[in-house]
């Protein structure tokens, strides 16, 4: 089989993070896939994040430091940025699971439009304390998500040429509307066996969580219908009690 090596452009958005930035950056230059453009988009850090940034001039091939309006203007700009075939957004303090993880991920077949896997949670101290509550489904289309969020941000890459801009008129779950708008215009989605992320816990959708409640059942009831959205929710609501009577503790 021919070995498939497109370009990746990784988007990594920062803002005062200095304690987690290295993890996210070193999980990038160990990778041994070496199509790679990288893009750091930070937002004018004063904590000494910019620094830690600096060592690793040489592996980053554009930074972006400049206030912005936001998670999502700040994540607008690195991919007006992009030039690779595919673009993933890897966050501060979220990493690639292993150093052969984009060899992985593109050697599964040649030429998807969307590649996504599984995802481990990490806590402060980098420890990986489990899987999330939602599985990533076998078969994933932009119907997948009528139950919740199962495939994590930072486990999907998309190509390029599928992506719009993210809404800001969400403030915390645009990726969701994000990653629907491009999977209702893929036609070739393929599952990653593995885990492909580390996604650090408590983020700002986490220490908002009502907000982002009310913004996901906004964004799946524009895409999935008012009755099915208030039939899919009480799946959800039921699902989630279930979880929490088998393991005490919620997961995302």
């Amino acid at each position: 089989m021919t070995k498939f090596t497109p370009k990746v452009s990784i988007i990594t958005i920062v803002f005062n993070n200095a304690r987690d930035i290295e993890f996210t950056i070193k999980s990038v230059v160990k990778q041994s896939y070496s199509n790679v453009e990288y893009i750091v988009v930070d937002g004018a850090s004063t904590d000494g994040t910019l620094a830690i940034i600096d060592r690793y001039a040489s592996a980053v091939d554009l930074l972006i430091s400049e206030k912005d309006e936001g998670i999502y203007d700040a994540m607008n700009k690195g991919l007006a940025a992009a030039t690779g075939d595919y673009v993933l957004f890897l966050n501060s303090g979220d990493e690639l699971y292993a150093t052969d993880t984009l060899e992985r991920v593109f050697s599964t077949e040649i030429a998807a439009d969307i590649y996504y896997g599984e995802t481990r949670l990490v806590d402060e101290a980098r420890h990986e304390i489990g899987d999330r509550r939602h599985k990533a489904p076998r078969n994933f289309s932009w119907r997948s998500f009528k139950y919740g969020m199962n495939v994590c941000h930072q486990a999907i890459y998309i190509k390029r040429s599928l992506t719009e801009p993210y809404d800001r008129s969400y403030q915390l779950s645009a990726d969701i509307d994000w990653i629907i708008r491009a999977s209702k215009k893929a036609r070739k989605i393929v599952f990653v066996d593995r885990y492909v992320a580390k996604y650090l816990v408590g983020g700002m959708s986490q220490k908002r969580h009502k907000q982002s409640l009310r913004e996901r059942y906004q964004i799946f009831k524009k895409y999935y219908g008012t009755l099915p959205n208030l039939i899919n929710h009480g799946i959800i609501a039921l699902r989630l009690l279930i979880y929490r009577l088998k393991h005490g503790k919620t997961r995302d």
